[in-house]
């Protein structure tokens, strides 16, 4: 649905920062796991759309699915916060990893509003061309899908709602989940029942929340 898109100037523009951009300095993810969100979640198999700024900037931390990291990595502390919200909401218990690859298998797409970073540089690549290409996901998705959640956490992803018909899908908005911001409405916000609540409504199977 998107192949198209890489063809435009701005994708080609972008592509030209990211080789340029990596000859001097280490970028997250690896290039293989760029688009790992839509490898997990293909657009047919997409029921939520969770929606962050940009990957993780630490080494070993972004591996293409945002919020996540994988088994072995310590969860940085918005993801922390997330599942402090996801016990506070559904009584789950708190995962003891942080890899969220069950919820992309489930049909929850993983997005971040930017796809790359520079290492320890959050926000560095914004503006760059990924809110273009994202903006396209989400209006795509929201137009050509009806009764899709979306969640979107923080100001860069609540940009993504003009996109997104309020009468035919879900939009969750809250704080980011970060220590800067989480206090200031993303705890109590209860994304995970307010999902599972909408599914149900419209006599679709719940979100399995939980990680083993």
């Amino acid at each position: 649905m998107l192949g198209s898109e890489f063809d435009e100037p701005y994708m080609q523009e972008l592509r030209g920062f990211l080789v340029a951009e990596k000859e001097q300095h280490e970028v997250y993810p690896p290039n293989a796991d760029i688009f790992a969100a839509f490898r997990h979640t293909p657009f047919p198999a997409v029921r939520v759309v969770v929606l962050g700024q940009d990957p993780y900037h630490g080494p070993g931390q972004a591996h293409g699915l945002s919020f996540s990291v994988r088994r072995g990595v310590r969860p940085p502390p918005s993801l922390q916060n997330i599942y402090k919200e996801l016990h506070a909401d559904l009584g789950l218990p708190i995962p003891d990893h942080g890899e969220l690859t069950a919820w992309a298998d489930a049909g929850v797409l993983l997005l971040n509003n930017c796809l790359t970073v520079r290492a320890r540089t959050p926000n560095s690549h914004k503006g760059r061309g990924w809110e273009r290409f994202t903006d396209r996901v989400v209006q795509v998705l929201a137009e050509q899908r009806t009764g899709l959640a979306f969640v979107l956490w923080g100001a860069a992803a609540a940009q993504k709602a003009a996109a997104v018909d309020a009468s035919r899908h879900l939009v969750v908005r809250s704080p980011h989940p970060s220590p800067y911001s989480a206090a200031s409405g993303f705890f109590g916000s209860r994304p995970f029942s307010r999902v599972n609540q909408w599914l149900e409504a419209r006599g679709e199977a719940p979100i399995a929340w939980g990680l083993a």
